[in-house]
């Protein structure tokens, strides 16, 4: 096999291979050594979700991402997680075309179905929190098989006011409809979510006979198809296309809608049940004990949203914590709040 570079400069050592079974490795990353254990991995009954780390001992970022691999283990008991250190088991490696290190290929009753290559932590969490969610308990009937994915695709067709179905992402389209209808929708600055029909064989085959359109890219509004790339440009030469689509908030307007969602918002990563941080979990915690009520927004899951509010509030790090609209601050303040006994009256907004 060719050697396997790694995505970004690592370090120098070797490593070794496995033993005759697959090992456990912390709480529940499963280490597969051998192509017999990795097949094995793939085909375990109730399991119908694998994610695969291709990684290398010699390189830091796969030894990082090893822990974000454990941390996600425990937060999805459903899913089996594994790494393969690639270059001790070629075949594998080079069936699956692992040229890099890191690398993490997701498998759906034995299909690879995703991929993601590098040490994107977030994406991957993304990733996996959007495959485990799709993932459906056996029933005894074609009948209710058919009936589970037409819910989850009504589900996903409304997810957003205005949903693109598509091959590939907004920023990687891997076909030139695809890529024609981005550019269209930007161009006229419509605010829409879109789902890679890649990412998922079920709904790339399933929503064709939903919406009885056998073709992608498919564009949905409020959850009613609209169609195809031609009717969306039959839709912008007749001006139609900028009344039926929602128009996308300017970033400032966003921010000021988020942070107004709630009476009381934390901004923090992940969310009230499964904090991503120690100083999130720290703040979840404090809040949790003053018996008000509050909600949270994930700024794992929204580069832009991360990145804006910093420079909106003029506040570099996270969690922030906003009452009625104003930047309370983050851990140390409301710690500091907690202590002298203020923490209840900041977040009822008294003054």
């Amino acid at each position: 096999m060719a050697e396997v570079a790694a995505a970004a400069e690592g370090g120098g050592g070797g490593g070794g291979g496995g033993g005759a079974a697959a090992s456990r490795v912390g709480d529940a990353l499963v280490e597969a050594a051998s192509a017999n254990q990795f097949q094995d991995l793939l085909q375990q009954p109730g399991r119908s979700l694998v994610v695969v780390h291709f990684w290398a001992p010699w390189a830091p970022q796969c030894v990082q991402m090893n822990s974000v691999m454990a941390e996600l283990a425990k937060e999805h008991p459903r899913v089996t997680f594994v790494k393969v250190e690639a270059e001790a088991v070629p075949e594998v490696s080079e069936k699956y075309e692992i040229t890099s290190v890191p690398t993490f290929l997701f498998f759906k009753n034995s299909q690879n179905i995703d991929r993601l290559d590098g040490a994107h932590a977030p994406e991957l969490t993304k990733k996996v929190q959007r495959h485990a969610s799709s993932m459906t308990v056996p029933v005894g009937s074609n009948e209710s098989t058919k009936e589970d994915l037409n819910t989850r695709l009504k589900k996903l067709t409304n997810a957003a006011p205005c949903m693109l179905f598509m091959k590939g992402t907004p920023q990687g389209p891997r076909c030139g409809f695809s890529r024609q209808i981005v550019e269209i929708l930007h161009k006229h600055n419509i605010a829409f979510s879109s789902f890679d029909i890649f990412s998922d064989e079920e709904v790339r085959q399933g929503l064709k006979t939903y919406s009885n359109w056998p073709t992608y890219p498919q564009l949905y509004v409020a959850g009613e198809l609209i169609g195809g790339l031609d009717i969306v440009k039959e839709l912008e030469a007749s001006g139609e296309l900028d009344t039926i689509c929602p128009k996308a908030h300017k970033l400032e307007d966003r921010l000021k809608h988020l942070i107004n969602k709630s009476s009381v918002m934390l901004f923090m990563k992940g969310n009230k049940q499964a904090a991503k941080c120690g100083f999130s979990k720290q703040i979840i915690e404090i809040l949790n004990n003053t018996g008000v009520d509050y909600e949270t927004f994930d700024i794992l899951e929204d580069e832009e949203v991360r990145q804006g509010l910093k420079k909106y509030s003029n506040w570099p790090t996270y969690p922030q914590l906003y009452v009625k609209g104003e930047l309370v601050g983050g851990l140390d303040i409301i710690k500091e709040l907690n202590e002298n006994g203020e923490l209840l009256s900041a977040l009822k907004g008294d003054n």
